[in-house]
Formats: structure tokens, sequence, C-alpha cells
């Protein structure tokens, strides 16, 4: 099997030119001046991946409503199920005061991979296309499972489904649930939930800009299953069954598929819940 070959501290040079690209792109435009320009690098990834994850968040959030709630009117959500704007302003809330702390995870983790300490490879063409598409297969696997267990035991485990995941849980009719509950999260929560995409890289090559990519596609992810918008498109663990899970408590705690619940028999389909129109 192809794995990376990495060239020392030369090789891990292109991972900190990389992320230097990334906040030069934007805090040059987000940020007045050059003040910025001075601080360490950690900072400066930390202050952009704060920023990055905000102005995602706002901007899908803001459009994701949009959409659903007024272009769309009653097509894909019943008026009697549309969340209160009280009630997206306190989602707005938890959400923005918990992401600087989510942020951190990722930008500790950019200096990992910085420092050669995960298994990390920069080009496709180090492993060539078949092994990086066998490698993110393995990923999204580990992904799926981690993810499934992580979110299980946080149910589970009673002190940290009280101190920790019950945050979230406020939100547990379809009438509160909005594409801002996504991040609405206790941060340690949300790092808890997003560490299967950390750990990852430690044990599996992995794509340097895919593995990224992906953890910053989590904001998009996490608005969809929880716009309460069924999409049936098996085996998607979508918002109709991330519904389910907020209002039962003790099903459908995939991440992206129904299959560690099909496995682990806490699956519970919408079919089987609500009627059809």
């Amino acid at each position: 099997m192809a794995t990376p070959q990495h060239h020392g501290g030369q090789y891990g040079r292109l991972f900190q030119e990389e992320t230097g690209w990334y906040n030069e792109m934007l805090l040059s435009v987000v940020l007045p001046g050059n003040w910025w320009r001075v601080l360490p690098h950690l900072v400066q990834s930390w202050l952009r991946n704060c920023i990055g994850v905000y102005l995602m968040y706002f901007i899908i959030g803001f459009l994701w409503c949009f959409v659903i709630y007024h272009w769309k009117q009653h097509a894909y959500v019943p008026k009697d199920s549309i969340p209160t704007v009280e009630a997206m302003k306190k989602q707005i809330l938890v959400a923005s005061v918990s992401m600087p702390f989510y942020t951190v995870l990722p930008t500790v983790y950019e200096y990992m991979i910085e420092s050669g300490w995960t298994r990390c490879f920069f080009h496709i063409s180090d492993v060539g296309w078949p092994m990086y598409l066998v490698y993110l297969a393995f990923y999204l696997i580990f992904v799926e499972c981690g993810m499934y267990w992580m979110h299980r035991e946080l149910h589970h485990i009673k002190p940290l489904y009280k101190h920790l995941h019950a945050i979230h849980h406020l939100y547990n009719k379809e009438n509160t649930l909005s594409p801002f509950a996504g991040l609405a999260s206790h941060p340690v929560d949300g790092i808890l939930l997003a560490m299967p995409h950390v750990v990852a890289p430690f044990l599996l090559p992995t794509h340097f800009r895919t593995n990224i990519a992906l953890l910053f596609m989590e904001a998009i992810w996490t608005a969809n299953i929880h716009d309460c918008i069924h999409g049936k498109v098996w085996p998607v663990m979508g918002a109709g069954y991330h519904t389910i899970h907020h209002t039962t408590y003790r099903h459908n705690y995939g991440h992206y598929t129904i299959w560690m619940d099909s496995l682990c028999g806490t699956l519970q389909k919408p079919e089987d819940i609500f009627k059809e129109d």
C-alpha cells in the first residue's frame, strides 16, 4: 500500500506556507490595516479560523432561513413548524459565544500538522489518485464511527449530557430547531464531536486540504441537519432523522449516514413516525 513520503522540515514548511496563505487571503480582506501581520503565526491562524467560522455560520444561516422560511414559504416547512425569531436569536447567541473556543481545535491541529506530528500529506501526487480515494474512504468511515460513538456517549454518560450536551438539546421540537441551532452547543461539546476529524490524520494518511475542507464543511452540514426538512436521500442521515434525535434523545446518533445506527440498533426512520402527506 502506497504511503506518502515526507521529507523532513522542508516538507513541513509546505503546510505552514499553505496556512499562511489562508491567513493572508482572509485577514487582508476583512481586517483593516496591517496590525495583524505582527501577530504570531498560530494567533493569525486562530483569528482566521474564528472569523471564517463566523462568516460561514451567519451567511449560511441567514441564506438558509431566507430560502426555507420566506422565499419558499411553507413549501418545505409548515407554518406551525417555523421557529420563532426569539428561538433563533438564542441559538445565535449560544453559537456566537462558543465559536472562538471551537476554533482553538483546528488551530492547534494545524500546528501539529505543520510540526510533522500527523500522517497528513500535501500533494495528492504523493500517493496517487487511487490511494487518495482509498485513504479518503477510510477517513470518512473512521469519522462516521467516531462521531457516532462520541455522540452516543454524550447522551449515555449522564454528567457529559447534563453539563455539556444538554445545552444543544434545549432545541427539542420542530418549531425550535433552525439552521442556526447546528453550532449552538457548549464549546467543549462541539470540540468533542469534532475530535474524530482531528484524530484520524494521526492514524491514517490524510490529504491536508481535503481534511481542512471537511472540517469546515461541518458548518454547512450542521445547518442542513437542523432545518427539519426530510430530504429522503438514502443512506444520508439528513434532517428528518436528526429531528427525531432531538425529539426522542435515543435514536439517530449518526453523522453523515444511517449505517452506524442501523448496525447498532438505534435507527428510527422518519417514515415510521411522521405520516406521509
